[in-house]
């Protein structure tokens, strides 16, 4: 099994869901969604980003505006439709979930470079990368209010994690 094309379905199924919640919280042109999916190593290019935002306009789920540039031509500024806030509402919920459950399963490895915080519910949660709402950071780890922490060191599973150090490479 080839552990590069495995990484890349993996990609691929959170890419769109990726794109809109860029969008969704202001519009949005092509390039700054290219930047942001960098700064997060989720790495796109243009080839793939421009057919993706046309499937999705032409669902319905994203409109544009043309706004003018004072140094070339007009740029196509991308915001959610109605129906494509509705959208995206339900992927966040599904992705939830499913991140969720994913967590249960993985939850007790340890992946190199990342230390593993005892988290709600009982869950172990990356403390990079993943920022739960009232958790103070401290260092490299979060610290749960009024709850001590455990940093858990399991043996590292080199295949626990492809969107660590692989997204990058993609």
């Amino acid at each position: 099994m080839n552990i590069e094309n495995t990484q890349s379905q993996m990609r691929k199924g959170v890419l769109e869901f990726c794109i809109l919640s860029i969008i969704q919280r202001e519009e949005a042109y092509p390039s700054d969604i290219i930047e942001e999916m960098k700064k997060a190593h989720l790495n796109i290019l243009e080839g793939t980003l421009y057919p993706l935002l046309t499937r999705l306009k032409n669902a319905d789920l994203l409109a544009y505006r043309w706004v003018e540039s004072s140094g070339g031509p007009p740029r196509k500024y991308f915001s959610l439709t109605e129906k494509g806030a509705a959208f995206y509402k339900e992927l966040e919920m599904t992705w939830r979930g499913m991140s969720d459950s994913v967590e249960r399963v993985i939850g007790g490895k340890r992946v190199e470079g990342v230390e593993v915080v005892e988290g709600v519910e009982g869950l172990n949660l990356p403390a990079e990368g993943r920022r739960v709402e009232g958790v103070e950071e401290k260092g490299d780890i979060q610290q749960l209010p009024e709850q001590s922490t455990n940093t858990e060191s399991s043996s590292t599973d080199e295949n626990t994690d492809p969107t660590t150090d692989q997204a990058s490479k993609s």
